[in-house]
């Protein structure tokens, strides 16, 4: 199993780039899986249904399976958020997970940046940027440069530079 990160601020394009590069990738024939790491509160369940009732009553862990897919919901409560390897350990075998966030960790990572946004882009002081996809020129020297638009250019780099998982 291979993992690669897509990072970037937020409103920089990310998801939209995610959402172009996963049917590239998966009509090569590869399995892809992602990871995203969101530093707000998220919710998947709703108020009133049975598992948020159960969930609220104190299970660590809730899976629901439905008819189309299944969701494994892990009560934090107080505990640190678990780091990368913990979460990759959990999903099954596939050729590529993508990892959009954890900015921090030092692994293999495309950062999207769009220079009209007004933020300076995370490389150099984010670990493991390897490359900047973005809209026009940026000023960057030592790092790979792509285009944000050529998706076929993005899959490719990410192909090359994504870290393979020990196990």
């Amino acid at each position: 199993m291979r993992f690669f990160g897509i990072a970037g601020y937020s409103g920089m394009g990310k998801t939209t780039l995610l959402e172009r590069l996963i049917p590239e990738l998966t009509g090569r024939g590869l399995k892809v899986s992602l990871i995203k790491h969101s530093h707000k509160n998220i919710e998947i369940d709703r108020p009133g249904k049975d598992s948020f009732r159960l969930r609220e009553a104190g299970c660590s862990e809730v899976l629901l399976l439905g008819n189309e897919r299944w969701a494994l919901m892990h009560e934090l409560r107080g505990t640190p958020e678990p780091d990368l390897d913990y979460l990759l350990d959990r999903l099954q075998v596939c050729d590529l997970v993508l990892v959009e966030g954890f900015k921090g960790g030092d692994f293999p990572k495309l950062e999207v940046w769009r220079a009209g946004q007004g933020r300076s882009p995370l490389w150099p002081d984010w670990p493991g940027i390897v490359g900047i996809a973005s809209d026009g020129p940026v000023d960057a020297v030592g790092v790979a440069h792509l285009p944000l638009h050529d998706v076929v250019a993005v899959a490719d780099f990410v192909l090359a530079h994504a870290a393979v998982r020990a196990g």
